[in-house]
């Protein structure tokens, strides 16, 4: 099949043009008052009755005839006849006369010849006399018939968001059926044969993975005010995925589909869009992003047509397009306000290149740079107080842990070759709840530092090995840094730390009878290690080159020896789960791993890790509690095998 090409790339301005273009509105709806939270109204709502519809009285106390009571204080009261009482919710079977009150309670219906309600705390009472020690009013502790709302009046208006106080006003006027805009159904589908749901079983050797897109953007059109609707998979070839799209097309007022948009030959999804509706618009000069499809789509039996959006496949990619390009559109149709932007400004933390070209919405994450956290508040942009800084989180549109460790994006336009380190930028968080985190680390992965975490209010912490994280820590990109070995860094105070016991991890019962390293080197085994910036790699590399110098040789000789030395993978469980898997003899890895797994372990030794805190940053309140925690580390390491203090 030939290959496909993008078109000319389109502008950002023209593919909101193109959404725009789109009908998403869907028919307005009447919903129960108790289901209407957050729908927004479509019709004004009038007032069909007086609230109160009875002048009623407002506290505890005595309906009197205000003019009774004139000239009454506290050394001369006036004395009135106790005619009767009247609770809240009955009717009044008594008058007030010339001379005579009557007891009321909150919310009763004032009696008949009663113009103002006297406070309990102002009478006394001597049998069935009152005396009254205050001089009244007409109209003092009572709201009349209609006070809160008249008959008639104007309630509510079309375009209300419906919140706890608008529901309460329908409640009071008795309204248990509110008229709202409809929210526009959105049909989603995420298309490629690698993908199964979560839950369902995967098969990791033939490619398949988890579908990420499915759940994350169907959240995120909820979040929006439109309703999600979740579709089967579409597999690659062209009549599943005619069929599924055609089926939401007929159901829905927007289809979003994701992957399958790439100039590939195999991603077919233009051509379904081509020849069963109109496509207006295939690439967008946008990173992540740039393969974006917009168009109609004819339904299924209809002859109506709905708004179709497809997605890039990334997770990042799909979520930053969505947020960026179709929720503005979707809350439009829905007939919600566009959020206040929430932003946040800062310095960029490290020096960031970029020359694509296009407008790039850069992932990015924060970290305050002392002890005081910027002031932000109401959604609105907000300064910082220059403490924050603001690093790049990109690991590719692939990493789904982006969407996660980013706090917001920068955007970044097609002419800027770089950011410089020290750069004012603006970051426009993903939700006005956002803050930064109490406490950012990085460096060492290990099941220790994991429990500790679990101890502190909003921790952030990336496993990218030792050697990442002491550069981010000397950088000043982090707060906190976890490493092995007996490395010093500067500006850098020692919180604590503990060791660990590494070794060979097997499978149960050892069944190729590992006795140590020189088993790797002597024997045709299969081996699987740690990445170069692991720690642990570190201390492997170093008992090996010890193991050359007693025989005699170089420490390379050995590594070549070694069937699968380089076959690095990343966290601290991944060699042992390859060798669950059949796929090694012998992963680098932990005895608390083999312990948790039911795995085999042979020992090579003992290593520390050391946590490290910026001097500049010290006194954080998040540090602090990390430094708490690691003074009671003896609890923790208390439930590790292999695990003590140093």
């Amino acid at each position: 099949m030939r290959r496909k090409e993008f078109r000319d790339l389109a502008d950002p301005d023209e593919a909101r043009e193109a959404i725009d273009s789109l009908d998403l509105r869907a028919d307005d709806e009447t919903v129960a008052l108790r289901e209407a939270r957050g729908r927004v109204l479509s019709e004004r709502i009038d007032a069909e009755l007086d609230v109160p519809g009875f002048d009623r009285a407002s506290v505890d106390g005595y309906a009197v005839k205000a003019a009774d009571t004139f000239g009454a204080d506290e050394a001369d009261p006036v004395s009135l006849d106790l005619a009767g009482e009247v609770h809240a919710g009955a009717e009044p079977d008594v008058e007030v006369g010339d001379g005579e009150c009557v007891e009321v309670s909150t919310g009763a219906v004032l009696p008949p010849g009663a113009d103002a309600v006297v406070m309990v705390e102002r009478t006394d009472r001597e049998g069935d006399t009152i005396l009254v020690r205050t001089s009244l009013a007409p109209g003092d502790r009572v709201m009349f018939a209609g006070a809160d709302v008249a008959a008639g009046e104007r309630a509510l208006g079309p375009g209300i968001v419906l919140t706890p106080r608008e529901i309460g006003l329908l409640s009071a006027l008795g309204v248990n059926e509110v008229p709202v805009r409809g929210r526009p159904t959105v049909g989603i589908i995420s298309t490629g044969d690698e993908l199964v749901r979560p839950g369902k079983p995967l098969d990791s050797d033939a490619g398949e993975i988890y579908d990420v897109n499915s759940y994350t953007t169907a959240t995120a059109v909820e979040e929006a005010g439109g309703e999600a609707r979740l579709y089967p998979h579409a597999g690659d070839d062209y009549e599943a995925m005619e069929s599924v799209l055609r089926e939401a097309a007929a159901e829905c007022d927007l289809v979003l589909s994701s992957g399958s948009t790439s100039a590939s030959a195999v991603d077919v999804i233009y051509r379904v869009v081509e020849e069963s509706g109109e496509l207006l618009l295939h690439g967008v000069a946008v990173k992540p992003g740039k393969p974006m499809l917009i168009g109609r789509l004819g339904g299924s039996g209809s002859a109506s047509e709905s708004a179709y959006v497809g997605l890039p496949g990334y997770p990042v990619s799909a979520l930053t397009i969505f947020r960026t390009f179709v929720a503005p559109a979707v809350r439009e149709a829905a007939g919600l306000p566009e959020p206040r932007t929430a932003t946040v400004k800062g310095a960029m933390a490290v020096r960031e290149r970029y020359s694509e070209g296009r407008l790039r919405y850069m992932p990015a994450g924060l970290v305050e740079g002392g002890p005081t956290e910027s002031a932000r508040g109401g959604g609105e942009a907000a300064e910082s107080d220059g403490n924050t800084l603001v690093y790049p989180v990109d690991k590719g549109s692939g990493a789904t842990t982006s969407l996660v460790e980013a706090d917001g994006v920068v955007a970044v336009p097609p002419d800027v070759e770089y950011l410089d380190e020290g750069e004012r930028v603006e970051v426009q968080l993903f939700s006005a709840d956002v803050r930064p985190p109490a406490v950012f680390g990085a460096g060492e992965d290990d099941p220790a530092l994991s429990r500790l975490l679990d101890r502190v209010t909003r921790p952030r912490y990336l496993g990218v090995g030792s050697r990442q994280g002491l550069r981010r820590l000397r950088n000043g990109v982090t707060d906190v840094a976890v490493v092995t070995g007996d490395t010093e860094p500067e500006a850098a105070t020692e919180l604590g730390n503990w060791t660990r016991e590494w070794g060979l991890v097997v499978p149960a019962g050892n069944p190729e009878n590992i006795d140590g390293l020189d088993d790797l080197v002597d024997r045709d085994l299969r081996f699987v290690n740690r990445t170069t910036d692991s720690g642990l790699r570190t201390t492997l590399g170093n008992v090996i080159a010890d193991l050359a110098e007693e025989r005699g040789t170089e420490r390379h000789d050995l590594v070549e020896a070694i069937d699968g030395f380089e076959f690095a993978v990343r966290a601290h469980e991944s060699p042992a789960r390859k060798v669950l898997a059949g796929k090694a003899d012998a992963g680098l890895g932990l005895r608390a791993t083999a312990d948790d797994l039911g795995m085999g372990f042979v020992p090579c030794g003992e290593e520390a890790v050391r946590v490290f805190a910026s001097d500049d940053r010290i006194e954080k309140a998040g540090v602090q509690q990390l430094s708490n925690a690691v003074d009671d580390v003896s609890g923790v390491l208390g439930e590790l095998a292999g695990y003590d203090t140093r």
